[in-house]
């Protein structure tokens, strides 16, 4: 029997409570496949940490997980803490050390959840947004002077280099490639950000000539939100920078239904350091401890964590129990306009898992 070491780490909110019922809907996988399990290992890293020791997780950090085939983030966010903190001080110290450069966010409409666009029902809204996860807007480079002063300054720089813009853009080719509509939607800000942009749209020319059987097409980042709403079923692959592909996933997430059902991945595709795989909701301090938090977007992570280890049969397994709950009004959360609880969704796909039949 295979075992893979699962590194949790809730962090904070909300986080604590989907990633325990993550744990759980994985390690029923496990049992109902046969053929592999879960070693978890919990880490207690974030807000709380932070209170108690000055950072988001130990200096070593990194070291204590490296090893780990995948690991499982709730999320990063703290009401008493600047959130330039608790994101840099965890999710990015992860994200950017381990190369995890390719953030892929699917979105579209599951069973039983209406979308807020009056003509989508089902195959009209059926995304993936690729991500760069490692420079761009977020690479950190930048500062602050003369702070407190009338003099100051404060500067964020936006560095892309060839290489990362490249590999980026070979990978979203790929997936789209992968998909049955071969259809990639290359967004930039080219005609005001005339350095960078135009290097993204140059790296696309380029990398297109790889992939002659796929489509594509290139917008403008404003654009392109209106065409996510007027226009979805025209989109299918969308590849943009940290930012804007940061903001365009939040609005696709929103438009199929809910934040609190909507994935992430966060790939090293190399293998050379671990994943890791969240929910894109937050940490949701408002509803912390409730009980009533989506637990979805942490379960179809679990699908994307899955895939990625190879468990294709379990992963198409979890796929079809979380269908098979979201179709059933009795497993809505408050965000879905419900009434259920968190175990109640948490019970729902066990059950589902384990009466399902290959």
């Amino acid at each position: 029997m295979k075992t893979y070491k699962l590194a949790a780490i809730p962090g904070d909110g909300i986080g604590t409570e989907v990633v325990d019922a993550g744990v759980r809907v994985l390690d029923a996988l496990a049992a109902r496949d046969g053929g592999f399990r879960f070693e978890t290992d919990h880490f207690d890293w974030g807000g709380d940490y932070y209170l108690k020791h000055g950072r988001m997780m130990p200096e070593d950090g990194r070291d204590q997980i490296k090893n780990h085939d995948a690991i499982l983030f709730g999320s990063a966010g703290h009401p008493d803490i600047p959130d330039h903190i608790t994101l840099w001080g965890l999710r990015l110290a992860i994200c950017q050390p381990f190369d995890q450069y390719a953030n892929v966010r699917p979105t579209r409409v599951l069973p039983g959840i209406t979308s807020p666009l009056r003509k989508v029902k089902d195959k009209e809204l059926d995304w993936v947004i690729v991500r760069e996860n490692s420079e761009g807007e977020y690479a950190g480079v930048g500062g602050r002077v003369h702070q407190g002063s009338p003099l100051e300054a404060a500067t964020d720089v936006t560095m892309f280099t060839r290489a990362g813009v490249e590999r980026i853009m070979r990978f979203a080719f790929k997936l789209a490639q992968s998909r049955p509509r071969k259809l990639l939607t290359v967004v930039t800000k080219s005609n005001a950000q005339r350095h960078g942009m135009v290097m993204w749209d140059e790296v696309a020319v380029q990398v297109a000539k790889e992939f002659p059987d796929v489509t594509w097409d290139k917008m403008l980042v404003d654009a392109m939100t209106m065409r996510m709403v007027i226009k979805p079923e025209s989109i299918d692959t969308v590849v943009a920078t940290n930012l804007h592909a940061d903001i365009l996933s939040d609005l696709a997430a929103a438009l199929a239904g809910s934040l609190g059902i909507a994935p992430t991945a966060n790939l090293n595709p190399e293998r050379e350091f671990p994943s890791m795989f969240e929910p894109i909701h937050g940490s949701a301090f408002d509803i912390m401890g409730k009980g009533i938090a989506n637990p979805v977007g942490t379960f179809w992570s679990a699908v994307m964590l899955l895939e990625h280890l190879g468990e294709n049969t379990a992963a198409g397994r979890l796929m079809t129990a979380i269908e098979r709950v979201t179709a059933d009004p009795r497993y809505h959360t408050p965000d879905l306009g419900g009434e259920a609880r968190t175990d109640d969704v948490t019970d729902a796909v066990i059950d589902a898992i384990r009466g399902s039949n290959d």
